[in-house]
């Protein structure tokens, strides 16, 4: 379980970018946490595992205040999935893949043997993809090498900052999919940012809604439709739904 108290970031002692957020994240859960550009998404998220420092309040894992534990040793429980990969280029598929592993002192053979089955998680055969650099694979291709990486120390924790927004339409349909079907398989806990209502509909088993680095509500997708906290919260859940009539509307006039 991951429990956010009255956790607060502040920059230059003056700018709020998250205000006394206080959140519960379940163990198992897929959480989504969705807003407009700035609201404090990607901060709440780096405070999690502390590649951010919260200004104030605290981040409790399994009942353990994160404050108490390394920042390195924390973060090597916890996966994180950026927007931007960062694959190394110098390397192989399989040399980012494993890198972790390495940096945590396995030996080649248990590397090779746990890359391989990463690989295949991700739908990327490793008779295939193993010995390619990422240069000569897709985005979504480098992007499940991303996932890959991250899960190779085999974290109970993925954190995922917009990790589909930068690959095409349908490869972020089928990458969201994939990654929902190995979140239920691994049994992992899941805190997605996202500004896409839809995706996070589609993937998430609850919804926390920011704005302006204040948790305006959280619940279930069918429990932010029904009973929406305010006309923000209303609109945000209402913006499928438009997308959608306008698009039926324009393939009318098709």
């Amino acid at each position: 379980m991951i429990e956010l108290r009255n956790l607060a970031k502040t920059y230059d002692g003056r700018t709020a970018s998250v205000e006394s957020l206080n959140l519960i994240i379940a163990t198992g859960e897929f959480l989504a946490l969705v807003g407009p550009s700035g609201c404090g998404k990607s901060t709440t998220l780096g405070m999690i595992n502390r590649l951010i420092e919260p200004s104030n309040g605290t981040v409790h894992i399994d009942g353990f205040d994160t404050k108490t534990c390394d920042p390195v040793v924390l973060r090597r429980r916890i996966g994180f999935v950026f927007q931007d990969v960062g694959l190394f280029p110098h390397m192989t598929v399989a040399e980012n893949a494993g890198v972790v592993l390495r940096i945590l002192g396995e030996g080649q053979h248990r590397i090779d043997s746990r890359v391989n089955q990463l690989l295949a998680l991700v739908h990327l055969p490793p008779e295939t993809y193993r010995n390619r650099f990422p240069a000569d694979i897709s985005g979504g291709q480098r992007q499940r090498v991303g996932v890959a990486r991250a899960l190779a120390a085999r974290p109970a924790i993925m954190l995922m900052d917009e990790p589909f927004g930068a690959v095409d339409p349908l490869a972020r349909d089928r990458l969201a999919s994939d990654y929902r079907q190995i979140h239920d398989s691994l049994g992992l806990t899941t805190v997605l940012v996202t500004h896409d209502m839809t995706e996070a509909i589609l993937l998430a088993d609850r919804i926390a809604l920011l704005r302006e680095g204040r948790l305006v509500q959280v619940g279930t997708p069918q429990e932010l439709f029904l009973s929406p906290a305010d006309d923000y919260v209303h609109a945000m859940m209402d913006s499928p739904r438009r997308r959608a009539a306008a698009l039926a509307s324009t393939m009318t006039q098709v």
